[in-house]
C-alpha cells in the first residue's frame, strides 16, 4: 500500500456544515466501552461495523469518521489487515474531503490511521502521517498533553521496524516521560517499557537496560491502584510475550493468571 500522504490535500477551511441526520456517537462509544470492559471484544467489531453502516445510510459523515477511527483500533486488535488498511483509506478520504487535516480532532484520526499502517507493516507510509500529526499537535497542544505519548510510542514503533534505533529510543523515552506525569498511566508506561526493552535487546541482548525496563514494566502492572478490568487485561496481554521472550517467565505467568481471572470474572 502507498498512501502517498500530501499535507496540502488535508488542509484548508474545515467543513462546518451540519449533516442532515446525525447519530448519537457518544452513546455508541459508551456501548463499545461496555463491551471492552466486559471482555466481549469478539462482539465489538460487528457492533462498530453495524453503526458505521447506519452512519453511511443517514449521511452523517462525522459519525462515519468517528466510527471508522474506532474501527481502526478494533482491526488492530483483531489483526484484520485487509479491513484495517481499507479503513485507513476511508479515514484519509474523509479528512481530505472535509479539510480536517490541521484540526486536533482530524490529526488524532490521522494518528490512528498511521498507527494502523504501522501495525500492518506499512511503516514507510506511516511516518509522513506521524510527522504531520506531530506538527499539528505542536502547534495546538501543550507539550505534556497525553496525546503526544500515543504519537511518540506509535511513531517509535515504525522507526524501530525500519532499523532506526536512535529515533525510536528517543521517542519511547519521551512518551514515558509524558505518561509518568499522568494519573493512572501505569499500563501505558508498562507497554512503553516493554517496547524499549525489545529495542535494547535487538541491538544488544546483554544490555543491562533491558532488565531495568522489564522491572519498571512489572512495577507498573503490579500496582494495586490499577483497576483490573478489560483494558488492563488488554494492555497486560501486550507485555506477556515480551516478558516471555526476554526470560522473565514468572512475571509472564503471574500476568497470564491475572488476565485469565479478569476474563473469567466478566
Amino acid at each position: 500500500m502507498r498512501c502517498c500522504f500530501d499535507t496540502s490535500e488535508y488542509t484548508g477551511h474545515p467543513d462546518t456544515e451540519p449533516c442532515p441526520q446525525t447519530l448519537d456517537v457518544p452513546s455508541i462509544i459508551r456501548g463499545l466501552d461496555a463491551l471492552y470492559a466486559q471482555s466481549r471484544e469478539n462482539e465489538a467489531q460487528d457492533y462498530l461495523e453495524r453503526w458505521l453502516r447506519e452512519a453511511q445510510t443517514v449521511g452523517d459523515w462525522r459519525a462515519e469518521l468517528s466510527l471508522t477511527s474506532e474501527l481502526l483500533g478494533q482491526y488492530r486488535r483483531s489483526m484484520d489487515g485487509e479491513k484495517g488498511l481499507a479503513a485507513v483509506e476511508r479515514a484519509l478520504a474523509l479528512i481530505r474531503a472535509h479539510r480536517l487535516g490541521r484540526t486536533v480532532s482530524g490529526a488524532t484520526v490521522l494518528l490512528n490511521a498511521a498507527t494502523t499502517l504501522g501495525c500492518f507493516g506499512e511503516h514507510e507510509d506511516a511516518l509522513p502521517v506521524f510527522r504531520h500529526v506531530s506538527r499539528v499537535y505542536a502547534e495546538q497542544l501543550d507539550p505534556l498533553d497525553y496525546r503526544f505519548a500515543g504519537l511518540f510510542n506509535n511513531m517509535a514503533q515504525s522507526h524501530a521496524a525500519l532499523g532506526e534505533f536512535s529515533e525510536a529510543e528517543a521517542l519511547f523515552l519521551s512518551a514515558a516521560r509524558i505518561m509518568e506525569g499522568l494519573k493512572g498511566g501505569g499500563c501505558e508506561i508498562a507497554v512503553t517499557m516493554c517496547s524499549l526493552a525489545e529495542l535494547y535487546n535487538e541491538a544488544d541482548p546483554e544490555d543491562g537496560r533491558i532488565a531495568d525496563c522489564i522491572e519498571r514494566a512489572w512495577e507498573c502492572l503490579d500496582d494495586p491502584g490499577l483497576k483490573r478490568d478489560g483494558y488492563y487485561a488488554f494492555m497486560a496481554s501486550k507485555c506477556v510475550p515480551v516478558f516471555d521472550q526476554l526470560g522473565f517467565f514468572l512475571y509472564a505467568k503471574d500476568l497470564e493468571e491475572g488476565i485469565r481471572t479478569i476474563h473469567e470474572g466478566t
